[in-house]
Parts: structure tokens; sequence; C-alpha cells
């Protein structure tokens, strides 16, 4: 028991002087971010190129309703009506007919 004590000691010791580190300077840091003028200046945009590799233009004009294309994914059962049919399905199980009652003698 006293050596695993004393191993325990010594690296917990070791370990606190590791954090100490070697010759860091205790002086705050300034950190200063370079700067970039001409990020923000006026400049001709490149050539119109195609996402989708081919050279022809497709429009669309109009708006279609919504529910023109149906409902993707199918809608959750609310957490109530899961507990409903749960009381349910518990309620008409079988009950047990015989009862032990222990006597004392």
């Amino acid at each position: 028991m006293k050596i695993t004590l004393f191993a325990l000691f010594i690296l917990l010791t070791g370990s606190a002087f590791g954090q100490i580190g070697s010759g860091a300077s205790s002086q705050p840091q300034v950190l200063e971010l370079p700067s970039h003028p001409l990020h923000a200046d006026l400049h001709e945009l490149a050539t119109e190129q195609s996402l989708l590799g081919g050279g022809g233009v497709s429009s669309a004009h109009g708006e279609r309703p919504l529910s023109e294309f149906g409902s993707a994914l199918p809608q959750p059962t609310p957490l109530g009506d899961i507990a409903r049919a749960y009381r349910k399905e518990k309620q008409a199980g079988k009950k047990a007919e015989l009862v032990l009652d222990k006597q004392g003698s």
C-alpha cells in the first residue's frame, strides 16, 4: 500500500513539473491578424460557367402549390395516441384468476 501511494505521489509530482514547461514565457502574446485591404475592392467578374456541363439554358415561370408534390415522409403517430393504445392493450390483458395469500400459522 505504501509503495503504491509513493509511486502515485512521484507520478503526480512529475506531471505537475511537466506542466511548467521548458522556458515558456509567462508574458501574454498579442495576436495580430493580417489585414487584406484589397479584398472588397471592385473588380471584373469571371465569365459565366455552367455547372451542369451542357450548353443549354433552361428556365421556368410560375409557381406550383406545394400540395401538388405530395408528402415525401409519412406522418409520425402522435405520442398521445401511442400511449392510449398501450393503455387499452394493458387493460385488455389477461388478469390473474387465482390469488394466493400468505397466511401466518
